[in-house]
């Protein structure tokens, strides 16, 4: 079968194969409630999932609401957080973000997308990765991972995560707006790496201009087995 030719239809047949390849994804950030999973993404800024789930155990333990975390001694929250890099913006964001909640939000975690996004620290990615994850609604995260896959296999040409995600969003149903994304981003972990994707183990080798196949046969340079 060919194909498909439009950004639109390479869209919806990668979303169809991600969800064979990965049918189970699950947000990898650690959490039990839609609280933790906004703390959790906020610390997961320019940090990796695995080193924010070493933090988050002494934090959630330590401050297991808005309503302690708001109350909480910069000192000793930056001192938990401190590992995940940018500690002393991420002490200020989560602090304000449970100030928020008990001041704005009865101390609970929002889920529309327009008040999520109020939240210090908080913005349309980690916004809807509570909204996707924490209350199963639609959200589409545009992360690094879903960005770099979403133009190496050229569902778009931009850069800006917000048009992005829009873009995406007009090509997919709402409801499977959060599981493409979870896909996405293991696969862009797992396979299809920054500076080296492994496209011999690509389940969507045959869909992407920007494999490395092609180039590799015209070179007569056999496909690893």
């Amino acid at each position: 079968m060919a194909a498909p030719r439009t950004p639109k239809g390479r869209t919806k047949a990668v979303a169809a194969r991600l969800a064979v390849a990965y049918p189970d994804a699950l947000c990898e950030l650690d959490h039990e409630n839609a609280f933790e999973l906004l703390a959790a993404t906020i610390l997961s800024a320019q940090c990796t999932d695995a080193r924010v789930n070493m933090v988050t155990p002494r934090l959630f333990a330590r401050y297991p609401d808005a309503a302690r975390l708001a109350a909480a001694d910069p000192v000793e929250v930056a001192e938990i957080v401190r590992s995940t890099g940018f500690f002393q913006t991420k002490t200020r964001n989560l602090i304000g973000m449970a100030t928020a909640l008990i001041g704005r939000f009865g101390g609970e975690v929002p889920t529309e997308l327009a008040d999520l996004v109020t939240l210090p620290g908080v913005g349309r990615k980690t916004g809807n990765v509570v909204r996707s994850v924490a209350f199963g609604l639609p959200g589409l995260p545009v992360d690094t991972h879903v960005g770099r896959l979403a133009r190496r296999l050229a569902l778009t040409v931009e850069d800006d995560p917000v048009k992005v995600e829009a873009q995406l969003n007009a090509f997919l149903p709402p409801p499977e707006w959060g599981p493409f994304s979870l896909r996405t981003i293991l696969h862009g972990r797992r396979v299809c790496d920054a500076k080296r994707p492994n496209c011999g183990a690509c389940v969507l080798e045959d869909l992407c201009p920007s494999s490395l196949l092609p180039r590799r046969r015209s070179a007569g340079i056999p496909k690893k087995s």
